[in-house]
């Protein structure tokens, strides 16, 4: 067996981990404890509606068709494939564990586990030239988007994760009420979608950022800073997502 084949036998198993123990999570669920039931016990304001959630739908679909794709024939040589490496393969792993992680109540673990993961994304994404590297259509949606999706989503993740954490211990924030600190978190994650923006051109990453931001201004209606703070960063983010659409038109056309 070759060392690509090998590869790409390991980043279909990774996706068959990743779903199968996320599908236990909801059915079983692990440990008793629903997913969302656990995050509601913690009084954080970087927090969206339940029904943003439903983006995990949109992430497993894209680790099978990166999984379908990376296995064919064709692809076995890829070298952008190559150069990602057992990466992919690895943040399978990280979102597994972060799961029993989360449901077990190993809190701080998980916020440990969440960095691995959103470092293996990153490490992916760079490694991958998303949005720079010139790509076909069928491996832009195969390949980039499901990886944009996937990073922008950990991206605000692990934000609600350490929210979570020091929420847990009693954090006092510096004396910066806990509504301040969700609007500056939201502004940090907007200028992330800037970065997106000016150096990628990526849609997908900022779709989400919208998606989520929306998400957390519906949930924390009641809280006028965080909730102003969310819907501006909405429409920040979709006037970027809507730049880096017109942008990477031009390119494609000249």
């Amino acid at each position: 067996m070759s060392k690509d084949t090998l590869r790409q036998i390991t980043n279909a198993f990774s996706v068959v981990l990743a779903l199968t123990v996320n599908i236990l999570a909801s059915v079983l669920p692990l440990n008793g404890q629903n997913t969302g039931e656990i995050s509601d016990r913690f009084q954080v304001y970087f927090v969206p509606a339940g029904y943003v959630f439903a983006i995990w739908g949109v992430i497993y679909i894209g680790w099978i068709a990166f999984a379908i794709y990376q296995f064919l024939p064709a692809q076995r040589e890829n070298p952008r494939l190559q150069n990602l490496g057992y990466l992919f393969a690895l943040s399978g792993v990280f979102n597994a564990a972060w799961l029993f992680c989360w449901h077990y109540n190993q809190f701080g673990l998980s916020v440990i586990v969440m960095l691995a993961l959103l470092a293996t994304l990153i490490g992916s994404y760079l490694k991958l030239d998303v949005g720079r590297a010139p790509v076909s259509a069928v491996e832009r949606w195969c390949v980039d988007l499901p990886f944009s999706v996937y990073l922008g989503w950990i991206s605000v993740a692990t934000v609600a994760n350490i929210s979570d954490w020091l929420f847990l211990i009693n954090w006092n924030g510096f004396g910066i009420p806990a509504q301040a600190w969700a609007a500056i978190m939201i502004a940090v994650a907007s200028l992330l979608g800037l970065l997106m923006a000016l150096t990628r051109r990526d849609s997908g990453y900022l779709f989400v950022l919208v998606w989520s931001f929306a998400g957390i201004a519906l949930k924390q209606a009641e809280f006028v800073l965080v909730a102003t703070s969310a819907w501006l960063a909405v429409a920040f983010a979709l006037g970027l997502a809507i730049y880096s659409i017109i942008q990477r038109r031009k390119v494609l056309s000249s």
